[in-house]
């Protein structure tokens, strides 16, 4: 494996200098994601993908733990030697909105602009807003737009006795055209068969394709994916989206883009991305993850 190369630091961009342009490089932005989506062409994507604040009413955070020796620790460990068990936040950011709605409207009305004539949106959110994104998604695309509503399940975590656990997201799918959109089922990563006894042996080595229910974990606290990054979502989902919505060459959207997952997704699959974000601590994230490739920018 060859050493990386080094990340080349961010810089203002000069007036003159255009935003974006479909034969540059791959582009993060550190910036304030409607302000620089509003000085992006139309039509200049395939695939939008966002991730946006689920307006959770609390602060989003990511603990780390660290273990250092300590005669007040109560952890005792090699030749008697004691332990404390040091807490920390490495990254976090506010999921409270006075007007939730005066926030994210007009950041998916940016995102059908930015949509060419075969181009998909998936917008990830829970149960607390995904409802009301739909009405304004069928008001904003058509409800002929309407492609799916995909449930990504997931079982980790803690679990509520006052109600049912609530394990999953709901991502919608809504297209620019739906006579025209891209999707290829066969690109898609396949699934073992729940009763694979019930399929020839050849089906069952196969697998089956996904329905619209994803059962997918999330990222590992321990796992070599984890970034830090306290929403990450896992590489297998955004591989999915991507493989499936879109074709090698095309150009991929995330600005809400955090610890660019997405960007990570397009590029093993041979695709080309624009993320933004306006954290410091995303930013930062993707220089680690994405940067050996990309063209950083601060606006």
């Amino acid at each position: 494996m060859s050493d990386p190369q080094p990340i080349a630091p961010a810089r203002d961009l000069p007036a003159a200098d255009p935003l974006w342009t479909p034969d540059g490089p791959d582009l993060v932005l550190h910036a304030d994601n409607l302000d620089a989506v509003r000085r992006l062409p139309d039509g200049a994507f395939r695939l939008v993908y966002l991730d946006p604040p689920f307006n959770t009413g609390r602060q989003q955070k990511r603990t780390t733990l660290t273990t250092v020796r300590s005669e007040a620790g109560t952890r005792v460990g090699f030749k008697g030697a004691t332990y404390e068990t040091l807490k920390g936040v490495a990254y976090a950011y506010d999921d409270r909105f006075a007007d939730y709605w005066d926030f994210l409207e007009p950041r998916l009305e940016e995102a059908w602009r930015l949509l060419d004539e075969r181009g998909t949106l998936y917008l990830h959110l829970d149960y607390r807003e995904v409802h009301y994104a739909k009405v304004l998604l069928d008001g904003l695309f058509g409800r002929e737009c309407f492609l799916n509503e995909i449930v990504w399940a997931y079982d980790y975590g803690g679990r509520a006795t006052r109600r049912w656990p609530s394990k999953h997201d709901t991502i919608l799918v809504y297209v620019k055209d739906p006579d025209r959109y891209h999707f290829d089922s066969a690109a898609v990563d396949r699934e073992p068969y729940m009763a694979p006894g019930l399929v020839t042996p050849e089906k069952a080595a196969r697998g089956k394709l996904p329905t619209d229910v994803w059962w997918h974990t999330i990222v590992s606290p321990t796992g070599a994916e984890k970034t830090g990054y306290a929403t990450q979502k896992p590489l297998g989902v955004l591989r999915r989206i991507v493989a499936a919505s879109s074709a090698p060459g095309d150009w991929v959207l995330d600005f809400f883009a955090g610890s660019g997952t997405t960007g990570a997704a397009a590029r093993e699959l041979g695709r080309r991305f624009v993320l933004v974000d306006e954290s410091d601590q995303a930013i930062e994230v993707m220089r680690a993850r994405v940067g050996d490739t990309a063209e950083f920018r601060t606006l």
